[in-house]
This record gives C-alpha cells, structure tokens and sequence, in this order.
C-alpha cells in the first residue's frame, strides 16, 4: 500500500513540475525559413538579371534585414547599396519624364508640335510654363508664357539663368502680339543644351510683380516627343 501511494505522489509531483504546454516560438521551422530565404535570393537573382532596380531594392534589403550573417546576406550586401541607387535614380527619372507634356496638331493652318513643362512653384496660379514649339508655318520657338499682364523686358532684355549650376545670361523679347509671353531669341541653342540640363532655372520680371525666379525640372525631356517639322 505504502509502495502504490509513494508512485501516486511522485508521479503530481513530476506533473507539477512539467510544464503543461510546449513554449511558444515566432520562429518558423529551419526547413520552412531555408526555404524562404532560397525563394527570396533567386527572385532577388533574377530582378538583377532583368535590371528591375526598384523591384530588387526592397527584396534585397529584406535579405540583409531578416537573414543576417547567412550565405544569402553577404550575396545580396555586396550590390545592395548600387541597386538601390539605381532604383532611387528611376524612381526619379519616372517623375521628370512625367512632368512634361506634349502634343501635336493643326494650329492656323499649319502642322505644330510643342512640349511643355511648368514651372516648379507651390501655387498653381504662380507657375509660369516653358514651352517648346514647332510650327510649318513660323519655325521653331520657346517662349515663357505665364498670366497676369505678361513680363517687364524692354527690346532685347539679357535674363540671369543658369543650366544646373551654369550661370548663363539668356537673351529674351517679348512678342508683337501682346500675349503674356517672353521668348528666348537663341531657340536652337536652348534645346540643345536640354539633353545635358536637369533644372534650368531663369529670373524674370512680371508686370507689377517683383522679380522672382522660375525653376523648370527638366530633366525628363524626350526629344523625340518633340520632332522637327518641315517647312511649309
């Protein structure tokens, strides 16, 4: 009798001791985190291949973030910071490109292509846009067009611009017509230095207004959004 009661109490006493559920864990099972972290280094893999720079960066830095020290982290580092300098640079390049706009018609009687930007302010009524345009008719211009009474520049007026950091003076006029416009005079030259140019920038007078400056992004230009047009 002293024998079965002597194992009923050490068999409480064992179940005292235990633990009545298992501990919990967050961590997934090694075969199922191995898993995850092969399936995340191949798209990674394969992003680069396919130079998807903005789909790569956050798949990468996800590597480095929940798998540190393993074989699959020190792959991923060693281009981690260049790919995601790339997807940085599109992600860029996508808001230039967008900030332009061009178009293509019949404009009195002749053929026209323009392409235009406005101006980088905070307030839609402050912005000014800088238009290119290609007519059969008249040629080539690029103008300053904003609202308002137009813009203070008496016969050939030499404005302070720069190309990103380049001070230049450009030479401007203000058309016959009366429009709220200013033109630049040397056109050719002016498109021409586009391809090469991320912000132009350029100070002008409005009428009754102090003078301020104008800051156009320009980088997103595509010239072949802006085709040459023969002569009628």
């Amino acid at each position: 009798m002293r024998r079965r009661i002597s194992l009923v109490l050490a068999a409480a006493l064992l179940a005292a001791c235990s633990p009545s559920q298992p501990p919990s864990t967050n961590a997934a099972p090694a075969p199922v985190a191995d898993a995850q972290q092969a399936k995340a280094l191949e798209a990674w893999r394969q992003m680069l291949q396919q130079q998807q720079w903005e789909f790569a960066a956050p798949v990468g830095k996800e590597i480095v973030e929940k798998y540190p020290g393993t074989a699959a982290a020190q792959e991923v580092q060693k281009d981690l910071a260049g790919v995601s300098a790339k997807a940085t640079a599109a992600v860029t390049h996508r808001r230039l490109v967008a900030l332009w706009s061009y178009q293509a018609g019949k404009e009195s009687g002749g053929d026209q292509v323009t392409a235009s930007i406005y101006s980088s302010d905070a307030t839609a009524d402050k912005r000014v846009r800088l238009i290119l345009r290609r007519h059969s008719a008249w040629g080539q211009s690029v103008y300053l067009f904003g609202g308002g009474k137009g813009f203070e520049c008496r016969g050939v007026c030499n404005l302070a611009a720069k190309f990103d950091d380049k001070p230049q003076k450009v030479a401007a006029y203000l058309p016959d017509t009366g429009e709220p416009a200013l033109f630049i005079k040397d056109d050719k030259g002016f498109i021409a230095r586009l391809a090469d140019t991320q912000k132009f920038s350029v100070e002008v007078t409005e009428k009754g207004k102090p003078a301020r400056t104008l800051v156009f992004e320009v980088g997103g230009y595509d010239a072949a959004k802006f085709p040459p047009l023969a002569r009628k």
